[in-house]
């Protein structure tokens, strides 16, 4: 039953066998009248709704002219009143901030007794509440505590517009709807509670499938907190993944239906962030206005700009593992509740996996790449022996290089290889690699002196999709080719000096981003240097960093030239001699002793590989088991090589530190060194050798 058949006050008439002043109900009893209000509180509907649909039968029930519910909220220290006057039906909402006793409701329901006011006008109790009663013209009021027997819910008043001489039923009547307006009440807040729960169980699970549907996580960040939403009713909220061995959190700010870029993820140290707590803890960590005043973290100041007054922090944990943290922020105070930190533990447990799933996807999908980056490589490589030759020689200068190298070959010190075109430095690279603890990863070089300027960045350090025009998909730079392995850089005094300093971060920090890119990369590359320039002299000329110089010059190998160790040209000349006959399915067996004097009194400029390539020549010229290589280029090269005193000043101030250098035993320095008879710095003759490719070996015996 709902609503009545005509006006309550036509319901109310004299009594003639009661006293003056007491009114007796007519049409319905107040027992069918109470019947009717446990109907339409058996209904449910919105707490509004129903105080608005119970207003007509209480006002038929003890004949008022206003009614109040006053809904009481002890945690939040707050009342919501409800009124309805008969005249207009007007229904006002008003929301004090404390449960005072200085009102009516507020004292019934701290003290659980009924108040009776008949005259508003003489009564000092309550001059706040009595004055606004006036207003609407209530002579006379009355209020019950609305309870049941788990809980007090508020009060319920009723007024009149006449004042109330003597004691009527009227107050009990009132108390028996109190109690039932109680009953509704509790069970529209255990439906409410029940709807709760539904919605969030149903959140769960549309969060588990959404998170389940695919393993582009950041994809789903933007729904998964839209869903979020609907439960908390946030107004900020952000993401925080740790990254332990930094102990830095990378952050990212999330408004509902927006989309997630690498671009929108910022850093910030852990020390000192408000997620920190959550995450050391693994616990979820309420924060209201006065603790975020403690804090002083620039991020939490820049929620405080946003009005943000309490906050809740989630740590998202994966096994034992703490993976980083959810953090929602409200406007309002005390916005979330113990109920919202168990449902948003709930969400974090299924995050924390998907977090933790989209990250090995997304490492074994950049393994695949680079494995497919590598194949591509090794494939374009494949007709270069991935294990280099034995290196040819016996003289002791080759064998002093040699020693160097397999002393340095057990460490990850950065090796400058220096020396004349041709002299083997990528071999000597190579070999360092096989003796090395790295051999079984890959060995990986890059000649920078054969890849445009514009190029050399992106074949070094990668780039990303879109980073310039023509980068229609992602490239793993030769760096991170050689993670675990060895970087050779061919002719590095080529690279430019715009590039040298991000070169240099890779040597000090081993670390980089692509090109386009902003994500820091990590690699573990020994990096091996080789060039056949004078970098201390480009230092000088403002060619070459000189810090960058000073990292890669960490231990020096310079080969010497092929006239510098001519007892090993003829095992050189067999040597190629067998591998070019193999090669050209001949068989070769006789070398001339003409032919191997005449190459050796050759000055070879291109070294090693100019005597291969001389070699190869000659086997391709031999129809026979005889090598028959062209003498007469050499004779003649040699007839036009200009005498002694044609020849230049670098040849004559070689030949002349040589000889001061045998005279002095190889002594350098001191009184009797070559430095003093030379009139030179010891550490300038040192310079001066070593630019002229002057060695032990052309000295000393």
């Amino acid at each position: 039953m709902q609503g009545v058949a005509r006006d309550p006050q036509d319901n109310l008439r004299p009594d003639d066998n009661q006293s003056p002043g007491r009114l007796a109900i007519v049409g319905r009893s107040s027992a069918e009248i109470l019947v009717a209000i446990t109907d339409l509180i058996v209904g449910g509907g919105p707490l509004p709704q129903l105080f608005e649909e119970l207003t007509p039968l209480l006002r038929e029930l003890t004949t008022c002219t206003l009614v109040e519910f006053a809904v009481c909220n002890a945690e939040r220290n707050c009342v919501a009143t409800h009124f309805w006057t008969s005249e207009t039906q007007i229904r006002s909402w008003d929301v004090s901030s404390s449960l005072s006793q200085e009102s009516p409701s507020g004292w019934v329901w701290q003290h659980q007794e009924s108040v009776r006011i008949p005259d508003v006008d003489r009564d000092t109790r309550f001059p706040g509440t009595l004055s606004a009663l006036r207003e609407h013209g209530v002579r006379s009021y009355k209020v019950a505590p609305m309870s049941t027997s788990k809980r007090r819910y508020g009060a319920l008043g009723i007024g009149s517009s006449a004042v109330e001489a003597e004691e009527s039923d009227t107050l009990l009547l009132l108390e028996r709807a109190a109690q039932l307006v109680a009953l509704a009440v509790e069970n529209h807040e255990i439906h409410a509670k029940w709807q709760r729960q539904q919605d969030r169980l149903q959140s769960l699970v549309e969060i588990g499938r959404d998170l389940n549907s695919t393993l582009e996580f950041e994809e789903l960040l933007g729904p998964v907190f839209a869903k979020m939403r609907q439960i908390t009713n946030y107004d900020y909220a952000r993401l925080a993944l740790l990254e332990p061995e930094s102990r830095t959190l990378r952050i990212r700010s999330v408004e509902p239906a927006r989309s997630v870029t690498e671009k929108d993820w910022t850093r910030l140290p852990m020390a000192g962030a408000i997620s920190a707590r959550a995450i050391e803890t693994r616990s979820v960590m309420f924060f209201d206005g006065t603790e975020m005043e403690r804090s002083s973290h620039v991020s939490v100041r820049e929620m405080q700009a946003l009005g943000i007054q309490s906050l809740c922090c989630v740590p998202l944990l994966m096994g034992g593992r703490a993976l980083g943290s959810l953090l929602l922020g409200a406007t309002r105070a005390d916005a979330f509740s113990k109920e919202d930190g168990e449902y948003l533990q709930q969400v974090a447990r299924q995050i924390a996996p998907a977090i933790h799933n989209a990250t090995t996807y997304r490492e074994v999908a950049q393994a695949k790449d680079r494995l497919a980056q590598e194949k591509r490589y090794l494939e374009g490589e494949l007709r270069a022996e991935q294990l280099p030759e034995n290196i040819v020689g016996s003289s002791p200068s080759l064998k002093r290089v040699l020693d160097y190298a397999a002393i340095v070959a057990h460490t990850d010190a950065t090796v400058l290889i220096t020396g004349e075109t041709g002299t083997g430095k990528e071999r000597i690279a190579r070999a360092i690699h096989l003796m090395s603890s790295r051999r079984e990863r890959n060995f990986i070089k890059l000649n920078c002196a054969a890849i445009p300027t514009g190029l050399l960045e992106s074949e070094l350090f990668g780039h990303e999709k879109g980073a310039f025009t023509g980068a229609v998909s992602q490239k793993v730079g030769r760096l991170e080719l050689a993670d675990q392995g060895t970087l050779l850089l061919d002719e590095i005094g080529e690279i430019p000096l715009e590039l040298q300093p991000k070169l240099l971060r890779v040597l000090q920090d081993q670390e980089f981003e692509r090109l386009g890119g902003t994500r820091t990369i990590r690699v573990d590359a020994r990096l091996l240097a080789a060039s056949n320039r004078d970098l201390a002299q480009a230092v000088e000329e403002n060619e070459f960093r000189r810090d960058l110089y000073y990292r890669l010059n960490v231990f020096p190998l310079h080969l010497p030239a092929l006239r510098e160790r001519r007892e090993d040209i003829p095992l050189l000349i067999r040597h190629f001699v067998d591998k070019s006959a193999a090669r050209m399915h001949k068989r070769i067996t006789l070398i001339p002793d003409e032919a191997v004097e005449v190459m050796m009194n050759w000055h070879w400029p291109g070294n090693i590989r100019e005597l291969e390539n001389f070699i190869e020549r000659s086997v391709i010229l031999s129809d026979d088991e005889r090598l028959r290589p062209p003498l007469a280029e050499l004779r003649k090269a040699v007839e036009r090589r200009p005498p002694d005193s044609e020849r230049t000043l670098r040849d004559r101030e070689r030949d002349h530190i040589v000889a001061v250098l045998r005279e002095t035993r190889g002594v350098i320095s001191g009184v009797k060194g070559a430095a003093t008879r030379l009139g030179l710095k010891r550490t300038t003759l040192q310079h001066k050798m070593q630019k002229l490719g002057i060695s032990r070996g052309d000295y000393l015996d």
